[in-house]
C-alpha cells in the first residue's frame, strides 16, 4: 500500500508537496499541481485507466503497453507499438519518477503531466482515439463514472481522464537502489566496483554535467551529438523551429538504465556499452552539440566499473505495487 503525506509548499510552478515514506527517500517531497492533489482513490483510478485498453481507438493497446512496469515503464522496443500497426516516432522513455519533470516529452514542450496524459491518448500512430467519443465510452461505464463523481464531483470528462492517470504517474517513485542506500549512508550498498565507477562518473568524467545525483538528470533538453545530421527528427527544433534547438532532446534519467534498453530518443543504441562507446568517442560533432560531450579513454577496468555502477541504479521495489 503506498503512504502518502501532505507536507507544505514548494516553490516550483506553484506545486505543492507530497512524500512518499519512508522519511529518507532520496529524491525529496512529490511535486504535484495546485489543482491536482494526490489521494489514493485517485491514484487508483489512474492506476485502472493506464492498463484498460479501451483508451485506444481498437481496444488494443493501453498506455501499459508502452509502459511495462517491469521494464521500469518502458517497452524495450527502439519505438513502440501502436493502434492499427502503426508505430511512434521515439522511444517509450521510463514514468519512473516523472513527478520530478519540469518539461514532458523528448522535446521539452509540455509543462505538466496532465497535459501529457492526452498526447498518446489521441497520437494516430499510438492510440488514435477521438477524445469526445472516447469520454462517451468511458462515460458510459459505470465503474469509471462512478468514480469521477465520488472523487471528483463530477461526471466522466477530460478533467478526470488527466488528472487520474496523471497522479498515477507521480505515484510511480523508485528510490530505493543500492546506490540511493549508500547516498542515504550505508558504505557496504555499492560493490567495491560500483564505487569506483561512482567515483568516475561523478569526479574524472563529465557524466555529471547532465546526469547529476541523486535524479541523474537535469530535467533540461540539450544535443548530445548523436548525429552529425539529426535527418526527419531534429528535436526541440520542431517546437520553435530555432536552428539553435535542432538535435536537442530531454535529458533521461539514468535511473534503473539496466532495464531501459534500447537507448536515446530513437532506440538506436542497443547497450549500455554502444552507450559508453559514443560519449567516449566524443559524439558525431553536430554544429549544435553539447560543449561538455568530448572524447575521453578509459581503461578496461574503468570501463567494467562504470558500467557496473549503473547496475547499482537499479530498483524494481517499485514492482511491489503491481502484484
Amino acid at each position: 500500500m503506498l503512504t502518502l503525506l501532505v507536507t507544505g509548499s514548494c516553490l516550483l510552478l506553484a506545486f505543492k508537496c507530497v512524500k512518499v515514506l519512508p522519511e529518507s527517500s532520496t529524491l525529496g517531497p512529490i511535486p504535484f499541481p495546485e489543482d491536482n492533489p494526490m489521494t489514493l482513490e485517485k491514484i487508483e483510478l489512474g492506476r485502472k485507466l493506464f492498463f484498460d485498453k479501451r483508451l485506444s481507438v481498437d481496444n488494443s493497446i493501453s498506455c501499459a503497453d508502452c509502459h511495462h512496469p517491469e521494464k521500469a515503464f518502458t517497452d524495450g522496443l527502439a519505438v513502440s507499438n501502436g493502434v492499427l500497426g502503426r508505430h511512434s516516432e521515439r522511444n517509450a522513455p521510463s514514468l519512473l519518477n516523472s513527478a520530478y519533470l519540469e518539461r514532458v516529452m523528448f522535446d521539452g514542450e509540455l509543462k505538466t503531466l496532465e497535459m501529457q496524459v492526452i498526447v498518446p491518448i489521441q497520437e494516430h500512430v499510438e492510440m488514435g482515439s477521438d477524445m469526445r467519443e472516447l469520454l462517451k465510452e468511458l462515460r458510459a461505464i459505470p465503474e469509471y463514472e462512478a468514480a469521477a463523481q465520488r472523487i471528483f464531483g463530477r461526471s466522466f470528462d477530460p478533467w478526470v481522464l488527466t488528472r487520474s492517470i496523471a497522479a498515477f504517474e507521480r505515484s510511480l517513485i523508485s528510490d530505493n537502489s543500492a546506490f540511493d542506500r549508500f547516498y542515504r549512508g550505508d558504505s557496504s550498498a555499492m560493490t567495491a566496483s560500483q564505487q569506483r565507477g561512482w567515483e568516475l562518473f561523478n569526479n574524472k568524467l563529465y557524466c555529471t554535467q547532465c546526469h547529476p545525483a541523486p535524479h541523474f538528470t537535469t530535467y533540461k533538453v540539450a544535443n548530445n551529438g548523436l548525429y552529425a545530421d539529426y535527418g526527419k527528427d531534429q528535436g526541440r527544433f520542431r517546437i520553435d523551429l530555432e536552428e539553435s534547438s535542432k538535435g536537442f532532446f530531454k535529458v533521461p534519467s539514468l535511473r534503473n538504465i539496466s532495464l531501459t534498453a534500447p537507448y536515446m530518443h530513437d532506440g538506436s543504441f542497443l547497450t549500455l556499452k554502444n552507450v559508453l562507446q559514443h560519449y567516449k568517442s566524443g559524439g558525431k560533432n553536430h554544429f549544435n552539440q553539447s560543449p561538455t560531450v568530448v572524447k575521453f579513454d578509459l581503461t578496461v577496468q574503468e570501463e567494467e566499473d562504470l558500467l557496473n555502477f549503473f547496475q547499482s541504479l537499479t530498483d524494481t521495489t517499485y514492482l511491489q505495487n503491481f502484484q
